[in-house]
């Protein structure tokens, strides 16, 4: 069971060493790297390549672990026990089972994603230590134990907004998804957009590694982000010529799908102002 990448997304050799590795020591594969580089897309994309159900976890600041394992509804059976439900003789009807549950008793072996790990709280982490170790957790309800068929493909994403405890790092495979270089920026485009000018191709990735590399940029503009604008140049059908022309006004064509918040914007604003005024 190995992962090369697929057609529809390029993965550097680097980056499928990482998932084959945390795929034969059996661990999570922890990956970090800047939004928008691919992380969530990459879990999505082994399953793809391997042939395997996939089950997402979408991490919230409000999300507990405890939601991964099960919930128990008790009032929903204290309600159906006013109303003289029978279903309330029952625990189970009223067990709720999370994606980690779902992942275990799976009938065969899955990729289980939990994105953006950190944007929970700081003990989320270490609430799931056991179960991703052992691949397995009690029920206290029922006072049963749920045990995985087989251990599932397990990637976790994060942002980097806040550390990650030592004992989950310990626990995981890690890898740092670097931002692509201009020559792996041309295959991924080449897979979105093979039919591109390489004149229009050159012009927009030269601006945009330079508008990536200037300083005081609040929020450095994401391969997504590059992906829709190239979109909307394609859309409005512009040419290199049109991007070099405005090159002088230091924005941007189309800006709106690179630059996300004000402060970027007027700092690009001021950068062409004083341009203007050294002729």
């Amino acid at each position: 069971m190995k992962f090369s990448g697929t057609d529809s997304y390029v993965a550097p050799p680097d980056l499928t060493v990482a998932v084959n590795a945390a795929i034969t020591l059996e661990r999570p594969l922890l990956v970090k790297g800047e939004p928008g580089t691919g992380k969530t897309e990459l879990a999505r994309q082994v399953a793809q390549a391997l042939g395997l159900p996939m089950l997402e976890w979408h991490i919230k600041s409000t999300t507990k672990a405890q939601q991964g394992l099960y919930e128990y509804d008790a009032v929903s059976r204290l309600r159906d026990s006013q109303l003289g439900d029978p279903r309330v003789n029952e625990v189970s009807n009223y067990i709720r089972r999370g994606k980690l549950w779902q992942a275990f008793e799976a009938e065969g072996r899955c990729v289980l994603l939990i994105d953006e790990i950190d944007k929970a709280d700081i003990e989320f982490p270490n609430d799931l230590l056991q179960e991703l170790d052992r691949m397995e957790f009690h029920v206290y309800e029922t006072g049963q134990t749920v045990t995985a068929r087989q251990r599932p493909v397990v990637i976790i994403t994060s942002n980097n907004e806040k550390e990650l405890p030592d004992a989950f790092l310990r626990r995981c495979f890690f890898h740092y998804i670097r931002f692509p270089d201009q020559e792996t920026m041309r295959k991924i485009v080449a897979v979105h957009f093979p039919d591109i000018k390489e004149a229009l191709l050159s012009a927009a990735l030269t601006q945009f590694f330079e508008l990536r590399a200037t300083e005081g940029l609040r929020k450095k503009p994401s391969t997504s982000e590059v992906l829709d604008w190239l979109k909307l140049l394609l859309a409005e059908d512009l040419t290199a010529g049109d991007l070099r022309a405005d090159a002088a006004s230091a924005l941007p064509r189309l800006h709106g799908a690179l630059l996300k918040n004000e402060q970027d914007v007027h700092l690009f604003e001021r950068l062409a102002f004083l341009a203007r005024r050294q002729r």
